[in-house]
């Protein structure tokens, strides 16, 4: 037996033994060590997604753990290995899956939400889903690859070249992941975002950060430009003071990377791009090959340590999603499950 954490509805988590089933053909079962817990499963706390993940769901998707069994004509992989979910199941049938786009097929079940997720003892997962870690990385530290790998993905898609300035709207987890990996990049990074606790954050990291309640972020960015703008910008916000500043900071023919999930339609400047014949990016998730340069990334050392500000155990994960809730001084919650967490502590 193991445990498990169940959203039951109603702000509720219900922790409870269960049993682990065996691995079918194709799948491995892992031992889970940490899971974070992002955005979108604190949208399933306070009850936006229960049409879709109902009251009886395990929920969880970044994680870090070590393989304990494996299913029929699973190769590549043995007990032990230490190893992330990227937890995208596509259909392999749709025309983006046929596209090579499988990460936004149009029937994409998500690991955690649409199935059982990662908060529990052992979670049985599809083969394919599985990246190895090099031996010696931080359990914990591993349990950001996922968001890293999100951060990975909107870099990518901006075609960011060192050298070139990026404002990134919104200092939550993955806007903070953005501007690291931009800068790694060799990106002029600067952050905008509201929250003094997460701009103090910034201080040490290499990049500027501006508080839109005390200066002119446009007009900031233009400044540090010699009057251009941007050269690409990340909107993390979800909010129409971010998509304002968006098409305020840009340069012309720059590019607007699209991350934020907007809950409704924003009113969008069309003039500025036509005027300045701006580009929209829009990007969701990631692909394998982001997932690689996320666990790369961790390994060369880039401190995404800085961003773990809260850990509980398994057992205590309803009062973890309650003081997560509202915190403006958190930003990465860690959820340790109880496995091995082989090389150390973050």
């Amino acid at each position: 037996m193991t445990q498990a954490a169940f959203y039951r509805g109603g702000r509720q988590f219900a922790v409870e033994p269960v049993t682990p089933r065996q691995p079918g053909q194709g799948e491995v079962a892992v031992d889970v060590a940490f899971v974070g817990i992002c955005g979108t499963d604190m949208h399933v706390f306070h009850g936006n997604m229960d049409a879709r993940v109902g009251h009886n769901r395990i929920i969880g998707h970044e994680m870090s753990g070590r393989v304990c069994a494996l299913g029929g004509g699973v190769t590549g992989l043995v007990v032990g290995d230490a190893v992330v979910v990227r937890p995208l199941h596509p259909c392999g049938d749709c025309p983006a899956c046929g596209a090579g786009n499988a990460h936004i097929c149009h029937n994409l079940k998500f690991l955690g939400l649409d199935t059982d997720g990662a908060m529990q003892g052992t979670w049985v997962v599809p083969a394919f889903t599985l990246h190895k870690l090099p031996e010696g990385t931080s359990m914990e530290v591993a349990a950001m690859v996922e968001p890293l790998a999100v951060a990975v993905h909107d870099v990518r898609r901006a075609r960011l070249r060192a050298g070139e300035t990026a404002l990134v709207i919104g200092g939550g987890p993955i806007g903070m992941l953005i501007a690291m990996v931009a800068q790694a990049e060799g990106a002029k990074v600067i952050l905008s975002e509201i929250n003094g606790t997460r701009l103090k954050m910034t201080k040490g990291m290499g990049f500027t950060g501006l508080n839109p309640k005390e200066v002119n972020v446009a007009e900031a960015v233009l400044e540090a430009t010699g009057g251009a703008g941007a050269d690409v910008v990340f909107e993390v916000s979800g909010t129409q003071p971010g998509v304002d500043l968006m098409t305020a900071a840009v340069r012309a023919r720059g590019r607007i990377v699209m991350v934020a999930i907007h809950a409704k339609k924003a009113e969008v400047d069309l003039f500025r791009f036509f005027w300045r014949e701006v580009e929209m990016l829009g990007a969701r998730v990631y692909e394998p090959a982001d997932y690689d340069r996320a666990i790369q990334m961790i390994n060369e050392g880039l401190p995404v340590a800085k961003l773990i500000t809260d850990r509980h155990p398994l057992a205590d994960v309803q009062k973890a999603f309650e003081a997560l809730d509202g915190n403006a001084t958190a930003m990465k919650t860690l959820i340790s499950v109880g496995h091995s967490t082989g090389g150390g502590a973050a």
